[in-house]
């Protein structure tokens, strides 16, 4: 039996997941929790719902005024959220 460095099982993990392609989703799962963090409490209190499929976050405001003014920033929302999760994951987002 051939040795092999010993791995953490943070490591293991990972490695898991990589092979399972259980890691993007994953990410899409923390970049929608994010989302509180990212934009803050004034205006998390106005999201009704949101979502992360294929890289695209769906975001659902109670605000039409909000919702155009996050509409202008969304590249700047986009880039926030991706470097809070060291890689892009998020590439487009969707405000309802």
């Amino acid at each position: 039996m051939k040795k092999t460095q010993a791995k953490t099982i943070g490591e293991i993990v990972q490695d898991y997941l990589k092979k399972e392609n259980l890691d993007l989703a994953l990410d899409e799962h923390r970049a929608s929790a994010l989302w509180p963090q990212i934009v803050g409490h004034g205006i998390n209190r106005y999201t009704v719902t949101r979502w992360v499929k294929d890289g695209v976050m769906h975001v659902q405001l109670s605000s039409a005024p909000l919702r155009n003014e996050l509409q202008l920033n969304r590249r700047r929302i986009i880039d926030l959220i991706n470097e809070a999760l060291g890689r892009e994951v998020i590439h487009e987002i969707v405000f309802y």
